[in-house]
This record gives structure tokens, sequence and C-alpha cells, in this order.
């Protein structure tokens, strides 16, 4: 892979060059300070950020580059609040030199990284960053497997009531009330308007359509976990494709309420865009016929864990068959390669345990969201770094 070709090259450059430069100018360096030191030269966040200095009157902003290099090592280092990050500064004159700035003076206050949070999760920063780092140089290599899945996300806000959410479609409701009838028979010339599903829907629909078509506000989800019981939450819900080795490929965040299957084909459409791959790897939550067919008409396999739903005859014979195969010690191709989805597993579990996912401290979607891809952001970069070292 040439993406990975040139990660061998800065590994080389790094472990020959860059260490031992930094220490000679910086003394001497921790595990975290390379870790924050690779992470940051692989994501190379400062290109995709204006330096700050603009030619108007006012006092001129503080470095943005900067800032931005120490959100990334705020999630490489999993830091819970960004005070944490500030007196980790101050008192770190290796990481405050490594992010960009000289003297302790010079880092600005929490107020200021408050403001260039704000601004980052407006551009979307972060997650302009994501999607070049995993398009870069990848237009040739082909993946083999992309394994789909969702993760909860709690975040320290209320939930925005039924009512409110029902009020977005209020307008909608008004227009289809002359639609309305009564049950029974129709009358002779009657036509009948079938309401269709989001899945159904998104047929029709672009990828900006189908985004701000998903429901984003905070709210409470609910889930049957591996015992068979429920779990409720309130926040977020994260929906991430994950390629072999782990290297999260694209996300989308939506409400904790959205089904996981009404975010699977944007989230195909975002990851066809970024790479080539063949397997699509999901669980029975996506067990519907517009993702497969989608899947199929665009030339990729997917293999996605039956749902018999209240059916319980299929029920039967999809345990008939496993018992059938366990007895004579087979297991079939596609299940061998469904084994590979434990990766967005993994993924899902470093997310939260490593970089950042269990502690989101902001509000509202859109820093919610910036707070996450800082994370993916820098797991992306750990992971690219694993498989050259």
């Amino acid at each position: 892979m040439h993406l990975l070709d040139e990660l061998s090259r800065y590994w080389l450059n790094i472990q020959g060059n860059l260490f031992p430069w930094l220490e000679e100018e910086l003394g001497p360096l921790t595990e975290v300070h390379r870790k924050v030191t690779m992470v940051l030269d692989v994501v190379r966040i400062e290109h995709h950020v204006n330096s700050g200095y603009y030619r108007v009157p006012g006092r001129p902003l503080a470095d943005r580059q900067a800032i931005a290099r120490a959100f990334v090592a705020k999630a490489t280092m999993n830091l819970p609040t960004t005070v944490m990050l500030l007196d980790r500064l101050e008192s770190d004159a290796q990481l405050r030199r490594i992010c960009g700035w000289e003297k302790r003076q010079e880092i600005p206050d929490e107020s200021t990284f408050s403001r260039a949070f704000k601004e980052f999760a407006t551009s979307r920063l972060p997650e302009r960053v994501h999607a070049a780092l995993v398009s870069r140089d990848t237009k040739d290599p082909l993946v083999g497997h992309i394994s789909r899945d969702s993760t909860e996300i709690e975040a320290r806000e209320k939930p925005m009531p039924k009512q409110e959410q029902d009020c977005e479609k209020h307008e909608q409701q008004q227009s289809d009330e002359k639609h309305k009838r009564k049950r029974g028979r129709p009358k002779k010339g009657e036509t009948i308007l079938k309401k269709i599903s989001r899945l159904e829907a998104q047929s029709q629909m672009t990828l900006p359509q189908m985004l701000d078509d998903l429901p984003k506000v905070c709210d409470i989800g609910v889930k049957r976990n591996s015992k068979g019981h429920q779990e409720k939450w309130i926040g977020y819900k994260l929906h991430i494709d994950t390629a072999d080795g782990g290297i999260p490929i694209s996300c989308i965040l939506t409400s904790a309420s959205v089904h996981d299957s009404q975010a699977s084909i944007p989230l195909a459409i975002m990851t066809e865009q970024r790479v080539v791959y063949l397997y699509e790897l999901m669980d029975s939550a996506y067990d519907s016929k517009e993702i497969k067919e989608y899947s199929l008409s665009h030339g990729h396999v997917p293999i996605i864990d039956i749902n018999p739903r209240n059916n319980k005859l299929l029920h039967d014979e999809l345990a008939a068959e496993e018992k059938a195969l366990r007895t004579i010690h087979m297991k079939l191709a596609e299940d061998r390669r469904y084994n590979e989805r434990t990766t967005a597993e993994r993924t899902n579990g470093r997310l939260k345990d490593e970089f950042g996912g269990k502690m989101v401290r902001v509000r509202g979607h859109a820093k919610v969201m910036c707070h996450l891809m800082f994370g993916v952001l820098s797991l992306t970069a750990d992971q690219l770094i694993r498989m050259v070292t």
C-alpha cells in the first residue's frame, strides 16, 4: 500500500532523525511524548488550519494550528478535560514545544481553547482531516472487508422530549392531513398514499440529503446487550465503518434512538468515496432488503447476520443448520469472513477506552462530533503506525 510505504519511511525518519533531534533540543522523551509526536506527524492537522493571524484591525487570534495540535494530543493522551490539557501543557515543556509553544506564557487560556474548539466544530475540521488521511494515496489499494457497527455515546445534556422532536415533523403532518382516510375499503377512484420508510426514501436521495434527514438531537437510546438485557443511555450513537487492521474509514453521529440500519447506506457512500473494498460485514440489525440491494448494485458482497424477527420457522431452521454444521465440524466461508467483524468491536472499544470516547464533556451534535472525531483521528493514525512498526 502506498500510504503504508510512506508511513514506513516516516517511521525510519522519526527513529533515525526526529527523536534524536527532539531529545537533544527538548530533553529526554517519554513514551507518551513519542506517541504524540508520531500521531501528529501522521495527521498533519496544521496543514488544514489557518495560522490565525490576519491583517485586520483588532487583537490577533491565538495560533489555531498549535491549538489544533493540542486537541489531537489531548485525544491521544486520553485526557478528560481541557483544563487537564492546559495543566499538562504548563508543566510539561516537551509536550508544550511539540504542540507549538516555546514559553509557558504563550499558552492561551481556557476560554480561547473553547472558542477555537467551537470554530473547529463549525468547520468540521477533524472530519475533514480524517477524510484526507484515509483517502491520501489510497486510490489503488484494495480493502478486503468493511465492518459496520455502531456504539452508544453518553452525553451530559438533557434529552429532547419526544413532543419537541415531533414538532419538527409537524408541517409535514399538516400537509399530509388531507390524505387521511377512514379505515375500510377505499372509495371508487380513491388513491391511497403509502408511507415509505427512511431506508426506502434513501434510494432517491443524495448523500447530503441523507445526512440531513437523520435525526441528530440528544435523546434516549435502547439496546439489548450480549446477555439479552436491555440497556438505556442518554446521548447519541456513533456509526463507524472499519477496514481491515482496525482503521476507521467513515463515521456518522446520530441520535441515540436511530436504528443502525438507517445510517448504513450513507456510511457506504462515504466509504466508497475514500477506499475500494469488497465485502461488507454487518450484524442482524442491518438485515434489510434495501441495504443488500444497494451493496450488490455497487459491486460489493454483503455478509449480514440473518434476523429471523418473529418468524419462528426461520428461527428453527437457522438453529438446525447451525447445529448440523457444528456436528460435522464445518464452517462456511461466509462465517469465516463474518468473524472479521470483530475489528469493529475492537475499534469501538479502543475509541472509548483510549481516545476519549467515554469522556464527552461538550454539548450539541456539532461539538460532540468534533470531540469524537479528534479521538477517531488519533486512533486512525495510531493504527496506521502499528501496521508499520
